[in-house]
């Protein structure tokens, strides 16, 4: 875990460099402090989803710049090959499911909420879709609430607030597509 949050720290301040954009004019883009930038890069800072999200706004790249490996072609992922990982302050736990090619618009993810857990208020561009492969989990789509137990899917306009909750003592798991995706461009 910590060295794929070091790597995402060192591409953010590789991709601002690439586009010779000087701290403070991303701060400017940001809202952030340049010291807190600065801390970001320098991998002395921890980082929510949603300043990734704005950062890679700011810098112009989808988000999941920061997560990809070099582009390989593949078209399949192999799940003994699969590889999990969580954003700081998330409690939700990923698997990328995705081929790697030049061009990719969706992002399918393998996804488990913890036990009596919530992921917070978000809303951003894109869609969202889930299936829920085990477990229950409670959905709010703008204040409505919708509970999604194995079997059932939902798929939202990700610019409405939106979060999810786990209400039992056991893991949800769900695959999810998202686009224009929050891992994948």
């Amino acid at each position: 875990m910590e060295s794929v949050l070091q790597g995402i720290y060192e591409k953010i301040r590789l991709l601002r460099k690439q586009k010779k954009m000087t701290l403070k004019e991303m701060s400017e883009k940001t809202g952030f402090s340049v010291s807190f930038l600065s801390q970001v890069e320098n991998g002395s800072s921890s980082l929510a989803i949603t300043s990734l999200q704005k950062i890679s706004e700011a810098l112009n790249v989808p988000i999941s710049s920061f997560f990809e490996e070099p582009m390989n072609n593949t078209f399949t992922t192999r799940g003994a090959e699969r590889r999990f990982f969580r954003i700081e302050h998330s409690n939700l736990l990923y698997a990328r499911l995705a081929g790697n090619f030049q061009g990719q618009v969706l992002e399918p993810l393998y996804v488990t909420l913890e036990p009596k857990k919530t992921v917070g208020r978000y809303n951003h561009h894109g869609e969202e879709f889930y299936y829920v492969l085990q477990g229950e989990v409670v959905v709010t789509v703008n204040n409505k609430k919708y509970v999604l137990q194995e079997g059932d899917s939902i798929h939202l306009p990700s610019i409405l607030k939106h979060s999810m909750r786990n209400p039992t003592d056991k893991p949800v798991h769900m695959i999810a597509v998202l686009t224009p995706a929050i891992f994948q461009g």
